[in-house]
């Protein structure tokens, strides 16, 4: 389906405005699989063609969830991605999955998780950095190996909050 033809909705979120777009799937919760979750100022952030299909009531599962999230009330999403990546982002994004709330990590750390080199932690970070689901992925969970919070495509304010929510 081409890009302009995503589905997309806007919700609003203690981060600020949230810019779902998905891409209709039988098998996913409200029937929508969703391809991306962005901010507003969000470097590499989703963006919506003038003809795209607005459709707010395709997202009402994600916006349900999100809510709950916001509310301190849910700790893990259930929703259908449908996000594009190469097999090395895909397998830094799943190991991402696996960062339970509340937790941290570093990028060293996914690194050895996905049994990548030592080498290869800045291309982990630009996988972390390229993840198109900012919130339902939690790539706000993953900090510098000396603790300091590090990029974050939303801005590190957002990923504070975000970190301080799952306290």
């Amino acid at each position: 389906m081409p890009a302009n033809d995503l589905l997309y909705a806007e919700i609003d979120s203690p981060l600020g405005v949230l810019l779902l777009a998905g891409r209709p799937s039988p098998t996913a919760p409200g029937g929508t699989a969703l391809v991306s979750l962005s901010v507003p100022g969000q470097k590499g952030g989703a963006t919506v063609a003038p003809d795209g299909h607005r459709a707010p009531g395709a997202f009402t599962e994600a916006g349900r969830q999100l809510a709950a999230y916001f509310a301190g009330e849910l700790r893990e999403f259930d929703l259908e991605y449908a996000a594009d990546g190469t097999e090395f982002r895909r397998r830094v994004w799943d190991a991402l999955d696996s960062v339970p709330y509340g937790a941290t990590t570093t990028y060293g750390e996914l690194a050895r998780r996905i049994g990548a080199s030592r080498a290869a932690v800045r291309a982990v970070g630009g996988a972390v950095g390229a993840n198109p689901l900012l919130v339902l992925r939690p790539c706000h969970r993953v900090i510098g190996a000396d603790g300091s919070l590090t990029g974050y495509a939303g801005g590190l304010e957002r990923k504070r909050y975000l970190l301080d929510l799952e306290r």
